[in-house]
C-alpha cells in the first residue's frame, strides 16, 4: 500500500512520544516507516513542514472541531476552558509546547485563534482588544506548558540547591508558594487561577461585560 501523509504524521507523533522533539529526524522517521528518506519529501518537503504537521496532529486530538461558546456561557469562562484544552493537548506529548512554538503556520492553531477572536467579537469585545486577549492567553498557555515540560533540575544541581538559604533570602516568595498549595491546590489550579487573572483582569480594565 502506498505511503500517505497521514501515515507519516501518525508515525512522527509516535516518534515524538518515544524520543522527544530532538529525536524527531527525517532519517529516523524513514527508518520506522521502512522507506528511504527521499520518499518522505513527496509528502513533506523538509523538517519544518514535518513539525507543522505534527503540531496540527496533536492539536486535532483535543480540537477535532472547535466549538463556539453557548449563548448562556460567559466568554471569560469559555476562554478559560479553551486554554485548558490547549494545555491538555500540549501536555499529552513530550515537548508539545516546543512543537507549537517552533512550528510554522499551523492551520489548526490558526483555526483555534480565529474561533477565539470571533467569539469575543460576537460578544461585543472590540477586534483589537479581542486579539490582544487571545494572543496573551495563547502565549501564556504555551509558555506555561513549556516550563512544565522542561522538568525538574538535574540531580546534581538539585543536590547543590540550599533550600534554607533560598527561603532566608526570599521569604515572601516561599511563603506565597506554601500558602497557595496549603489547601491541596494543584498545578492545574495554578494554571486556571493565572488565566483568570489575565482574562478577567483584561475584561475589568477594558470595562467589558461578561
Amino acid at each position: 500500500m502506498a505511503l500517505n501523509k497521514r501515515q507519516i504524521v501518525t508515525e512522527a507523533v509516535a516518534l515524538l512520544d518515544a524520543d522527544g522533539l530532538d529525536g524527531v529526524t527525517l532519517r529516523k522517521l524513514a527508518a520506522r516507516l521502512g522507506v528511504q528518506q527521499p520518499t518522505l519529501y513527496w509528502h513533506l518537503p523538509n523538517k519544518a513542514a514535518l513539525i507543522t504537521a505534527i503540531a496540527d496532529a496533536i492539536l486535532e486530538q483535543e480540537f477535532p472541531e472547535p466549538a463556539p461558546a453557548n449563548p448562556e456561557e460567559q466568554w471569560q469562562d469559555w476562554l478559560v476552558d479553551l486554554a485548558e484544552r490547549l494545555r491538555r493537548a500540549l501536555l499529552a506529548h513530550p515537548d508539545g509546547a516546543r512543537i507549537i512554538s517552533t512550528s510554522q503556520t499551523s492551520l489548526r492553531m490558526a483555526a483555534i485563534s480565529e474561533l477565539a477572536i470571533s467569539t469575543l467579537v460576537a460578544r461585543g469585545v472590540g477586534l483589537r482588544q479581542a486579539r490582544l486577549i487571545v494572543v496573551t492567553v495563547e502565549h501564556f498557555t504555551v509558555g506555561h506548558v513549556l516550563e512544565e515540560q522542561t522538568g525538574p533540575p538535574a540531580a546534581a544541581a538539585d543536590q547543590e540547591f540550599d533550600l534554607a538559604a533560598f527561603a532566608a533570602a526570599y521569604p515572601t516568595v516561599v511563603a506565597g508558594i506554601a500558602e497557595y498549595y496549603r489547601d491541596d491546590r494543584t498545578p492545574d489550579d495554578l494554571f486556571r487561577d493565572c488565566l483568570n487573572v489575565i482574562i478577567r483582569g483584561a475584561a475589568a480594565t477594558a470595562g467589558l461585560a461578561p
